[in-house]
């Protein structure tokens, strides 16, 4: 997708310098800059820090991150220490482990010294086809809205997204933004209310700002007001994305999530997840299983942004003996989600649902 005009993906191999680069997100909306990845340590502070994010593309860092491992050294053990190096940079969302594993069971029989080269192809290849999964989600997800429009006799569609599903998190296209720049091509009017998704303010710094580069028209707004614009009639369709789906169909997404889903189901609303297979915990049908990342105090009790002289500043917000809790993500149970756009298609949020959408993928094989 683009920035200030020219194409981009969120990962890729520089095949002059033979080194992975990204894009630092950490630094957008207000610096565009790229960085580069020369190791396995590289990669698991750009993982931990944020620099890359998003559950799709954190499963794309950590597959270079195993190559750029062995780059360093191809012994089984080295891949071993760097394999639990990566899992624990986050642990919620399911497609860095998904990506591991894959990495893992390629490389055990290959030849040491072929390593290298080998996990290099897969990891372009891990990367190559969650960028088709998410070109098919997005064809998926584009009839939904159309239908939508017909529906509802709407000359404008207005759909509320949370936190950044969209290019930025995965490596191209993006989940629950997918469908929106599908439909945009084909000239459906579109606007899009984003929720700013405190305290990191990724729908604000990231959806806002790649919409803005692709001409889709958007509004930001505060976390609270999802509910206040349904209310009014002013939302007709919501799409997120998801760093986690259980087996059961209960969904795991950035905190807030749950809420945006309760409003909608109370208004009538459509509420749909957009997820390529590899965000499917297959073994899982329990949160309790699973590890919800809990962040820093500081992304509560500090704000970054410009100043008046193009400075960023980063200042304190509350008052410095107050206590914080940052969860990062919650659970929507499946029977809140109308459906899960995949990219094999559309799909109940449920254990029926999922054992059809396994079906379909292995039909695709």
């Amino acid at each position: 997708m683009r920035i200030a005009g020219k194409n981009y993906k969120t990962i890729w191999f520089n095949e002059k310098n033979n080194l992975v680069q990204i894009i630092d997100q950490t630094k957008l909306p207000h610096s565009f800059e790229i960085i580069t990845l020369s190791n396995i340590d590289d990669a698991v502070k750009a993982i931990k820090d944020m620099k890359v994010r998003g559950a799709p593309l954190i499963g794309g860092a950590a597959a270079y991150g195993i190559y750029l491992a062995m780059k360093e050294n191809p012994s089984d053990e080295y891949l071993k220490i760097s394999s639990d190096k990566l899992i624990d940079s986050r642990p919620t969302a399911v497609n860095l482990k998904s990506a591991i594993d894959i990495m893992n069971r390629e490389l055990q029989n290959i030849n040491i010294k072929d390593r290298h080269e080998v996990s290099l192809k897969l990891a372009q290849k891990f990367c190559a086809e969650d960028e088709a999964y998410c070109k098919n989600i997005g064809t998926f997800g584009k009839d939904i809205i159309e239908r939508i429009l017909v529906e509802k006799n709407l000359d404008t569609i207005n759909i509320l997204t949370h936190c950044n599903a969209g290019w930025l998190a995965t490596i191209d296209w993006g989940t629950a933004t997918s469908p929106i720049y599908h439909a945009i091509k084909e000239g459906i009017k579109i606007h899009v209310w984003v929720d700013e998704t405190r305290p990191r303010n990724q729908g604000a710094s990231l959806t806002s700002y790649e919409l803005s580069n692709e001409g889709v028209p958007n509004t930001i707004i505060s976390d609270n007001t999802g509910g206040y614009l349904m209310q009014r009639g002013q939302v007709d369709l919501c799409i997120t994305g998801a760093d986690r789906v259980l087996n059961n169909g209960d969904v795991i997404n950035k905190i807030g999530t749950y809420l945006k889903a309760l409003a909608a189901r109370d208004n009538d609303i459509p509420f749909y997840v957009a997820i390529p297979g590899t965000t499917i915990d297959q073994d899982n049908n329990k949160i309790t299983n699973t590890m919800i990342e809990h962040r820093s105090s500081s992304e509560l009790t500090h704000m970054k942004g410009l100043d008046d002289k193009g400075q960023i500043q980063k200042i304190r917000i509350y008052p410095e003996e107050c206590k914080t809790l940052n969860p990062a993500f919650d659970m929507t149970p499946g029977e809140y989600v109308t459906g899960l756009i995949t990219e094999c298609g559309i799909f109940e949020s449920s254990e029926i649902g999922l054992r059809e959408y396994y079906s379909a993928a292995e039909a695709n094989r």
